[in-house]
């Protein structure tokens, strides 16, 4: 059996799969995203804590917790591995994107580390798949 290759996990994808309501995710991504996690973890980037972070302040999400509590909590899962911002290559190509792009900021983050860690992006976002499907990110369909 080979190994499944890294996935980074778009921030609704994270929240999704972390809360339990996998049932958003179409059942050949969810196992992907099963298998991955026990064997390689899935990785989290640190801006997704932001855009969750921005969500949540905007009353887009509700989580069941407090923001803080929540994210520790996430966090702690073995599956999840948080990423940060530390290559400056990435901050960089993420205003350098091949092709064509929309400018939100977050979005254009995960794609360029999805891009420099070699990953696919999870995700459900269709301007990504479509951007993905133009060959500039692997992407896993959710």
């Amino acid at each position: 059996m080979s190994r499944p290759e890294p996935l980074l996990l778009d921030t609704h994808v994270w929240l999704w799969f972390a809360l339990g309501t996998a049932r958003k995710i179409a059942p050949a991504a969810l196992k992907i995203l099963e298998e991955t996690a026990k064997s390689t973890g899935l990785m989290v980037s640190i801006v997704s804590v932001w855009e969750l972070a921005l969500l949540v302040a905007r009353d887009k999400v509700v989580l069941p917790l407090p923001l803080h509590d929540w994210v520790a909590l996430a966090l702690s899962r073995p599956q999840f591995k948080l990423i940060g911002l530390t290559q400056p290559n990435t901050v960089i190509d993420s205003v350098n994107l091949p092709g064509e792009i929309h400018a939100d900021p977050a979005d254009r983050f995960l794609i360029a580390t999805a891009r420099n860690r070699s990953a696919a992006l999870a995700t459900h976002d269709d301007r990504i798949i479509a951007y993905g499907q133009s060959g500039h990110v692997k992407v896993l369909r959710i």
